[in-house]
């Protein structure tokens, strides 16, 4: 028996592709014969060989194999081959459907999705506030398609105002948006800043959940926002190991890949809630204020100040709140993002949903353990499906499904699409009867990605604006998401931009300095490439799955130590280099497949960033050891005297290190006393 074709029909409906198959197809040579599973071509001339064609199916979607059956040699058989491939691309073309226009003043969202998603609504309505929650995935859907289908019209947020503020400003920094803006909000109050926090929805309720390490998390204990016994009131799990592995069931042999092991990787379960709850108490213990149910409106950007409009949701109010420094943390919608990057606002955009449940019974998944990268298939309707789970309190589990996807009007990327398909296919992922678990909550989201060439292609700043999180685009190509990248910049976040505010350094250029863009990285972007299907093209269904198993492959027979080092964006050049060149040997195709996805212009862009990545490392090697030290020594005259250049090479410095795994020593990395903040001028 050989194998002849694999291919993905992009359909749920395998029934309707066998009765096509079984009655309209026509061979080009040879007879067709109907099978259970599909069809034979049989040649009677030849009555010892055939051809099988069998279908079934599997993630909402249809596959195809072709194998020549027998002894003998069909002559044809590539060419009926590609006549089948080529006649079910017209009758099954790949489609990429949007979510209906509903009118929720005349249904409520479960009566107008139910015939387009019935899935998803028979188990958003187990949820306790299921109803809520599926309006706010529409709405998010809605938001996002919109900012992508009209890049070159961004909507006008942020202006400037020749009439300068009047009074003294009433806070230092105002945030807008209250995940992952309250931990810095909280960090910078405790720090005697006046911080004012503004959320859009009910403060403290969360669509995600987040992960993360021991190490990563001890930056907010050094920063003294928790104390190590608050840090173990949070965990609401800690596991013993997590998996990395990929579907190899239609790899070749050199392809498949052993388990990749790493236990140190996100394998702390937060409880986001308690988190949020917990860092607006010590916001509002420092003195900061939260305005929750409130939407922000626009920023007038005067050279001593900005104005804030923002709209009191439930009682229609409209509020000006002034301030030093406006932080933006309002995640993938943020309009600031979109007005300051226009079409190149992000490049790339993971699609996630999943819930927090319960019933999964032990014997299926033992909840010391997690899957941190995990896919049962290949690719279906356009995208490499990969699962997420993460034991939480008790026998709860976090299960996620997402997707690498590339930003296009044409083909945005859907949140509900995915939630029919989580709802649909999760038996297939882990055994497990869908009516009797329990649905505790959704969690959803766009986690947006940035194709970096170096450090200023990408605007995150404007005169007294500062983006930080999924607004800015600041995350890992391949595990972590803005917390994540949050969490472990926080030192250097917190360091340069108290810097900035002590010496009123707030222009565009000023806080600049302060994005923690890594060129470590910012060169992996390219795996997040990778693992995307153009839209408007049909890879071979196991393609993702095999980049996938070559790289995680080869990590899998590395020291842990590797591993751990190249997920947590800490890998250095060398390590880099080394890890492409096996993975290359390993699968001298990668190259090409990766060429094919990313296209020319793109993967020229990448060897930008790989130079760049270089040249960074050069820099690092040259500079170790003794400028951290003279910086240090520096500080007392350089600072006072020469604060913009203070701010410029403690932003250097702090690179060194990130791009280098090299420790900043010798810079104090305590703030200046109260008394010098006092002395900035702020109105």
């Amino acid at each position: 028996m050989q194998e002849l074709l694999y291919i993905e029909i992009p359909t749920p409906d395998t029934d309707r592709v066998i009765a096509w198959l079984q009655r309209e197809w026509q061979p080009p040579q040879g007879q067709r014969v109907a099978v259970p599973t599909g069809v034979q071509v049989q040649f009677p001339q030849q009555p010892d060989t055939k051809l099988a064609i069998a279908l079934w199916s599997l993630q909402r979607t249809t596959y195809l194999k072709m194998f020549q059956w027998g002894t003998g040699r069909i002559a044809g058989a590539k060419a009926i081959a590609r006549h089948l491939t080529d006649a079910i691309r017209a009758a099954f073309p790949l489609t990429y459907p949007a979510p209906p226009a509903i009118d929720l003043s005349t249904a409520d969202i479960f009566t107008a999705l139910a015939p387009h998603y019935p899935q998803t609504v028979k188990f958003f309505r187990k949820m306790p506030q299921g109803e809520l929650d599926l309006q706010r995935v529409y709405w998010w859907e809605k938001r996002w398609r919109d900012s992508v289908c009209r890049p070159q019209q961004p909507p006008d947020v942020v202006f400037r105002s020749a009439k300068g503020i009047t009074t003294p400003a009433d806070y230092d920094l105002i945030y807008i948006g209250g995940a992952l803006g309250v931990i810095h909000a909280a960090v910078m109050a405790q720090r005697g800043y006046r911080v004012l926090l503004v959320e859009r929805l009910a403060f403290g309720r969360m669509h995600r959940e987040w992960n993360i390490s021991r190490g990563e998390f001890q930056s907010l204990i050094d920063l003294g926002l928790f104390t190590a016994a608050e840090f173990e009131t949070l965990i609401a799990r800690e596991y013993i190991d997590g998996f990395n592995k990929f579907f190899d069931g239609n790899n070749p042999p050199h392809l498949k890949a052993k388990v990749l092991h790493t236990p140190t990787v996100l394998n702390i379960a937060i409880n986001s809630e308690r988190l949020l709850r917990l860092c607006g108490e010590k916001l509002r213990q420092a003195g900061g204020e939260i305005w929750d149910q409130t939407e922000f409106n626009r920023a007038d950007v005067a050279a001593n100040g900005v104005t804030v409009h923002l709209t009191h949701r439930a009682t229609g109010e409209t509020q000006t709140p002034t301030g030093r420094l406006l932080m933006d943390a309002m995640g993938t919608a943020s309009p600031i993002a979109w007005q300051l990057n226009g079409d190149r606002t992000f490049d790339s955009v993971c699609p996630t949903v999943g819930a927090v449940l319960s019933g999964i019974s032990p014997d299926v998944w033992n909840p010391d353990y997690g899957d941190v990268l995990h896919s049962h298939g290949d690719i279906s309707r356009g995208r490499q499906l990969i699962w997420e789970l993460f034991p939480v309190e008790g026998d709860d589990l976090t299960v996620y499904l997402f997707h690498y996807h590339q930003v296009h009007p044409e083909n945005p990327g859907s949140l509900l699409e995915m939630y029919e398909d989580f709802f649909t296919i999760l038996p297939e992922y882990r055994r497990c009867d869908m009516d009797a678990l329990v649905w505790k909550k959704p969690t959803f989201g766009y986690i947006p990605g940035h194709f970096s060439v170096g450090g200023g292609d990408r605007t995150v700043a404007f005169d007294r604006i500062l983006a930080i999180g999924d607004a800015a685009s600041l995350q890992s190509p391949l595990v972590f998401t803005g917390f994540g990248s949050l969490v472990r910049n926080l030192s250097r976040l917190t360091t340069l931009l108290d810097t900035a505010l002590t010496h009123d350094l707030l222009s565009a250029g000023d806080l600049n300095q302060i994005r923690a863009y890594q060129s470590n990285t910012a060169v992996t972007w390219l795996f997040s490439k990778g693992m995307m299907v153009p839209t408007g093209k049909t890879l071979p269904p196991q393609r993702v799955n095999a980049m996938l198993n070559t790289f995680f492959g080869l990590l899998a027979e590395q020291p842990p130590a590797v591993a751990d080092t190249f997920i947590k964006d800490r890998f250095s050049w060398w390590t880099f280099n080394g890890l492409a060149l096996k993975a290359a040997r390993m699968n001298p195709r990668l190259v090409v497949w990766i060429w094919e996805q990313a296209g020319a212009k793109d993967f020229l862009r990448w060897l930008g960033s790989y130079a760049w990545f270089g040249l960074e490392s050069l820099i690092a090697w040259c500079f170790r050891g003794w400028f951290p030290v003279v910086l240090g020594r520096s500080r007392p005259w350089l600072e006072r005297r020469y604060p913009g250049l203070w701010l410029r090479c403690l932003s250097f410095s702090f690179r060194l290190h990130s791009n280098s795994g090299l420790s900043p020593h010798g810079i104090k990395l305590a703030p200046p006393a109260q008394s010098d903040r006092a002395k900035v001028p702020i109105g």
